[in-house]
C-alpha cells in the first residue's frame, strides 16, 4: 500500500476516532465528583505494566506520558497504536448491603508517532482526559430520585521530543482540551409529577505536558533511564450552567451560565520515574505522580451541587515489567509478557472519605507474521473503595486490547 493511502486511511480512523470518543466505559457512581475519572495518557501496552511511562523510551512504541520519548522514534517507520477496552465492574454499598453489576466498553484512544528529522521525533493523536458515567437511584418519602451523568473531556494534541545531546531527550504535548459533561438529578413525587436538575460543564481550553528523559548506559546491554514530567496549574476555559424543568408547567429555565475562568482549575502535575532495560529481552519501570488537587479551584452550580466540594491532592505509584524470552527466536519465543500493579490515592473526596484504588495487570504483546506490528491483549483488576468509611466497594475486570501498527513507510526498495 502506498504512503499516501495508508496516510489517508489515518486521517479518516481519527475522524471516527473524534465522534467515538465520548463513548465511555466508565461507569461509577464516583465519578459524579469533580470532573470525573481522570485518564492517566497509558496506551495498551502501559497499562498491562501497571500504567508506567514517564522512563520508558522505545523507538517501536508510543509513550504519550512523556513526551521526551519521541526523540527515539525509528527513522524509517510511522507507528499508530489504536487501544480499546471492555470492563465488568462489580459494586457493593455497605451503608445499605445492595449490590450491583455493569458492564462497558469502547475506543480508549488512537495515537501516532513519526520521525522529524535526526534526533527530533513527533507525534498526534487523542487520549481521555476524564470521564463520567454513572446511574442509581433511591426512594423518597414521596417519591422516588434517581441521578446519572454521562460525558468526556478529551486532548487532541501534538507533540515534539528533541535530543539535544546524547543520552538526554526534551519534549512538550500542546492539546486542545474539549468536551462536555453532564450532571442529572430526576425528583418524581407520587402525584407523577417530576422535575429535572441538571448541572453543564463544556470545556474548550487548551494544555501543555513537557518532560526530559536521561539514559545512562551501564553496558552494551543495559541501560536506566530517569524520566521526568511537569503539566503547570491553569484555569479551566469554558462555560457552566444549570436547568431547571418541571414537567407540569413544561417549563425549562436556565440557571447561572457563567465562565470557567478563575473558578475551576486544572492542578500542578509532577511525574518521576526509572527504567531498567537489558537488551530486547527485559524492560522494568517505577513511576511516581503527584497533582495538588487541594489547592485548585472548583466552584459548584448553588442549588445543583454539594454546596461543600472537596478535592484532595492526588498521587499514584506504578510499576511494571516486560519479558520477551528470545527476540530472534520461535513465535512464542518472540511474544512479549508484561505484568504489573498500581495504587492510587485519588483526588476526590466525598463527606470527608477519600476514593483509592488499586489493581494488577497481567499482558502479551504477540507479532505480526512478516512486520513489526504488535497486537496487544491483556487483563486488568482493580479494587477502589473509599476511607476512612468504605462506602462503596467496587471491583473492576478490565480487558484491553490495542494494535501497535508499526509500517515501514520511508523505506525505500533499492533498483537493481
Amino acid at each position: 500500500m502506498k504512503a499516501t493511502n495508508k496516510l489517508l486511511i489515518a486521517i479518516a480512523l481519527m475522524g471516527t476516532t473524534l465522534v467515538a470518543q465520548a463513548q465511555g466505559s466508565t461507569n461509577t457512581p464516583y465519578s459524579r465528583i469533580g470532573y470525573g475519572m481522570l485518564g492517566e495518557n497509558a496506551t495498551g501496552t502501559q497499562r498491562h505494566m501497571g500504567g508506567v511511562g514517564v522512563a520508558s523510551q522505545s523507538g517501536h512504541q508510543i509513550n504519550v506520558m512523556n513526551p521526551a520519548s519521541y526523540s527515539q522514534t525509528d527513522s524509517l517507520t510511522f507507528m499508530w497504536d489504536i487501544g480499546v477496552d471492555m470492563t465488568n465492574v462489580w459494586m457493593d454499598e455497605k451503608p445499605t448491603g445492595e449490590h450491583g453489576h455493569s458492564f462497558g466498553g469502547g475506543l480508549d484512544y488512537i495515537t501516532s508517532a513519526f520521525r522529524i528529522a535526526n534526533h527530533l521525533g513527533g507525534s498526534f493523536g487523542l487520549v481521555p482526559y476524564s470521564s463520567v458515567g454513572y446511574s442509581f437511584g433511591k426512594s423518597l418519602e414521596n417519591g422516588s430520585e434517581s441521578r446519572s451523568g454521562d460525558g468526556s473531556l478529551s486532548e487532541l494534541y501534538l507533540g515534539l521530543g528533541w535530543e539535544p545531546f546524547k543520552n538526554f531527550s526534551l519534549g512538550a504535548n500542546f492539546s486542545y482540551l474539549f468536551g462536555t459533561i453532564a450532571n442529572s438529578t430526576y425528583i418524581t413525587s407520587s402525584s407523577s409529577s417530576s422535575s429535572l436538575f441538571q448541572r453543564n460543564m463544556e470545556m474548550r481550553d487548551w494544555n501543555v505536558h513537557v518532560g526530559a528523559q536521561y539514559g545512562i548506559d551501564l553496558s552494551k546491554d543495559d541501560r536506566v533511564v530517569l524520566g521526568a514530567t511537569y503539566s503547570p496549574k491553569k484555569s479551566f476555559h469554558g462555560h457552566t450552567w444549570g436547568i431547571y424543568y418541571e414537567t407540569q408547567s413544561a417549563k425549562q429555565d436556565t440557571v447561572q451560565y457563567m465562565s470557567m475562568k478563575g473558578k475551576y482549575d486544572m492542578p500542578n502535575t509532577i511525574g518521576a520515574g526509572i527504567s531498567f532495560t537489558h537488551g530486547a529481552k527485559f524492560f522494568g519501570e517505577i513511576d511516581f505522580t503527584y497533582q495538588d488537587w487541594s489547592k485548585a479551584k472548583y466552584e459548584p452550580l448553588k442549588g445543583f451541587e454539594d454546596s461543600k466540594i472537596q478535592f484532595n491532592d492526588r498521587w499514584k505509584v506504578a510499576a511494571g515489567m516486560q519479558y520477551v524470552p528470545d527476540p530472534r527466536g520461535s513465535y512464542l519465543k518472540r511474544v512479549a509478557y508484561r505484568v504489573g500493579g498500581f495504587y492510587n490515592n485519588d483526588y476526590q473526596n466525598i463527606q470527608g472519605n477519600q476514593v483509592r484504588d488499586y489493581g494488577v495487570s497481567l499482558g502479551f504483546g504477540f507479532p505480526a507474521l512478516g512486520s513489526k506490528t504488535l497486537v496487544n491483549v491483556g487483563v486488568e483488576w482493580k479494587h477502589r473503595y473509599t476511607a476512612p468509611t468504605n462506602l462503596i466497594k467496587e471491583d473492576y475486570l478490565n480487558v484491553t486490547l490495542s494494535v501497535t501498527f508499526n509500517e515501514m513507510w520511508f523505506w525505500k526498495n533499492k533498483i537493481r
